[in-house]
């Protein structure tokens, strides 16, 4: 049983890069979203091999079979024309006029996932990794030059909340906004290239009225 007596994550785990050694090595992991269970089970080491993300484990120090979270992340960027003007001005704000660009650079969190083992006993695991991969990549030893860091979040309330509360703002506010950067940023690459049918669809899903309020696909 795993109880928080003051969980550090720094402290208290260790960070790797995800391989087939690991996953070998160390339990199944599970975070009880079919959808990320799937992703870290089937894809994430094949993402690696492509070079469309990397997959980072935390690794209990105390347990050293137990994957307590795995992330992945990818270089990405925010394309300024395929956002709304509001966005775009919400965006640039702390940026002089001089240095604004149509495009900024960005690492990408597309998948996040804190073990069922460990999470809601009071240790804030993810805000914790939030914290230490905005750390990583503010720190000197980034070397690619980041200035954002964005998020592939669930559209529903509470992943929303969760980022919202770590610091993270809404870019895309409708569903032609979600729709027109999915193929700038490959996100259908994936499935492209199995001779599946791939069918886009955009989304916009209301934080206050909880339910999808505008979709579109092509």
């Amino acid at each position: 049983m795993v109880q928080d007596n003051g969980f550090v994550l720094e402290r208290d785990t260790v960070i790797k890069p995800y391989t087939e050694e690991i996953a070998d090595y160390c339990s199944p992991f599970t975070c009880d979203d079919n959808d990320l269970d799937d992703f870290f089970a089937k894809d994430a080491l094949y993402y690696d091999s492509e070079l469309l993300g990397r997959t980072y484990a935390w690794i209990d120090l105390a347990e050293p079979i137990n994957i307590i979270a795995l992330v992945t992340l990818a270089n990405d960027s925010i394309k300024t024309k395929l956002i709304t003007k509001s966005a775009r001005n919400r965006l640039q704000r702390s940026i002089s006029n001089a240095q604004r660009g149509i495009n900024y650079p960005a690492v990408l969190i597309g998948r996040l996932g804190v073990s069922s083992k460990y999470r809601g006993k009071g240790m804030n695991i993810g805000s914790q990794i939030l914290d230490y991969i905005k750390g990583w990549f503010r720190s000197e030893d980034n070397k690619t030059g980041c200035r954002f860091i964005v998020v592939d979040a669930y559209n529903n309330t509470k992943t929303l909340h969760f980022y919202e509360k770590n610091g993270f703002k809404l870019l895309y506010r409708s569903a032609e906004e979600a729709l027109r950067q999915i193929t700038p940023k490959a996100y259908d690459l994936p499935f492209s290239t199995d001779g599946r049918k791939v069918v886009k669809i955009g989304v916009n899903f209301s934080t206050k009225q909880r339910r999808i309020t505008d979709w579109l696909s092509e």
